[in-house]
């Protein structure tokens, strides 16, 4: 989660809102990412998107099988959905996202029982670093 944090104040310095991610496989680190929307002009370039992106071109497959994605704070219903459909197989978060979250806070979209898929989800890594990063973006733009 460490790396997630440093990914997400490097996008804050990019101006984007401070989000990272990155996805392990075997111990090895194989892409991380903060967000892009901005540079990308990008609605989708979300943290989660931009590494699973990444991911899939450097290990040749968008099945994302034995993955487990670390991010900065819970998905929302797009990152989550993509999580469902690259097939990774844990999620590890920081902060809850009391108005976009869709693994456990809103919505249920990594386990949701009628999907062909679940992820196993570890939540709340280092929550009130990952928060506090946030809630200084957003003071600072008030």
């Amino acid at each position: 989660m460490y790396a997630a944090l440093e990914e997400a104040r490097a996008a804050e310095r990019a101006g984007e809102v401070p989000v990272g991610a990155l996805l392990v496989q075997g111990g090895r680190i194989v892409a991380r990412a903060g967000n892009r929307t901005l540079r990308d002009c990008d609605p989708t370039a979300h943290a989660e998107i931009v590494v699973l992106r990444e991911a899939a071109r450097v290990l040749g497959n968008h099945r994302l099988v034995g993955t487990t994605l670390y991010v900065t704070i819970e998905p929302c219903a797009m990152c989550a959905g993509a999580l469902v459909q690259a097939r990774i197989a844990r999620l590890v978060y920081g902060a809850d996202d009391p108005r976009a979250g869709a693994v456990r806070t809103l919505f249920r979209i990594a386990d949701h029982p009628q999907l062909n898929h679940r992820i196993e989800i570890t939540s709340g890594v280092l929550a009130e670093e990952c928060a506090a990063l946030l809630q200084a973006f957003f003071a600072s733009r008030r």
